[in-house]
């Protein structure tokens, strides 16, 4: 069985629609898809409609990706399984929105100030309804010239000390877990490798997480080298955290896709070990009809 329990659409910062992604991933013979966007459930109601429509072999769990903070760090907690509807979720998603909403406005303010008007108006113009986030006044900036790609953005404009650069408001790492967990969901440690700690800082990342009544890890990303993948989920194993896996997906790439390279070390606990909506395996040996777009 296939899952891939981190996926964005243009909810937030991806480049598919719901129906589009979930599309992919039966292209992708993916079994389970999560879709995970950042601090909005908007796209699980549109995407589970999709797949009930045109009756396709593929199971939607509810996920989210919420932005927290702990030691100073930018830190992802992917949730899932839990109930979008649920009050103290909404009122936290609202908030969230409002704090994107704020940082982007301060972002497109200093970037003005620098000789490059429009960010904000752009940025918001890509969003659209989604969230709105940095990946938006990267695409934008490129789309204007400013910078050649989004790694340029980032280094000259988006990242700490730069022009664009506005400190984050994210709420505590433990806030983001209780939240999905008074939700009924269970709360991932989001791709522990793309926040460039030491391996003794994500040790500790990974003790706190458990400490603050974090659930899991994920232990497998699309891109990570081998001993990446052993030695997180080792850490993960000694922190009595269980292992997770997603690809993070934003858009078709050549490095990165839904469902691609994900597989858990073999002393790994699944996450999903115990699942009883997840014990009876679909059959994808023959290629699924897809309906005509």
């Amino acid at each position: 069985m296939l899952v891939d329990f981190h996926s964005h659409t243009t909810a937030s910062d991806g480049l598919l629609t719901p129906e589009e992604l979930v599309l992919r991933a039966v292209e992708r013979r993916v079994d389970v898809l999560a879709i995970t966007d950042h601090d909005t459930v908007a796209a699980l109601a549109p995407a589970k409609q999709f797949i009930a429509e045109q009756d396709l072999p593929i199971t939607l769990m509810n996920g989210i990706e919420i932005s927290s903070a702990w030691e100073n760090h930018e830190i992802h907690v992917v949730g899932l399984r839990f109930d979008p509807d649920n009050p103290a979720l909404q009122a936290f998603i609202a908030q969230q929105s409002q704090r994107r909403e704020d940082r982007a406005l301060e972002m497109g303010r200093r970037l003005e100030k620098n000789r490059i008007p429009g960010a904000y108006e752009g940025a918001k113009a890509l969003a659209a309804e989604g969230a709105i986030t940095r990946a938006h006044f990267a695409r934008y900036l490129v789309s204007q010239g400013v910078a050649a790609n989004f790694q340029a953005v980032f280094k000259k404009y988006l990242s700490r000390g730069n022009t664009g650069y506005v400190p984050h408001n994210w709420p505590e790492l433990s806030e983001a877990i209780a939240v999905i967990q008074q939700a009924g969901g269970v709360a991932i440690l989001a791709h522990p490798s793309h926040y460039k700690l030491s391996n003794k800082w994500l040790k500790r990342l990974f003790q706190s997480f458990k400490a603050a009544g974090g659930d899991g890890v994920e232990v497998a990303s699309s891109q990570q080298s081998p001993q990446t993948r052993t030695n997180l989920a080792l850490w993960a194993k000694e922190a009595q955290l269980k292992a997770s896996q997603g690809s993070d997906f934003h858009l078709i790439s050549a490095w990165c896709d839904l469902g691609r390279n994900l597989y858990l070390p073999k002393d790994a606990e699944p996450i999903w070990q115990d699942w009883q909506e997840l014990s009876v395996k679909r059959n994808l040996a023959e290629s699924p009809q897809l309906p005509q777009q």
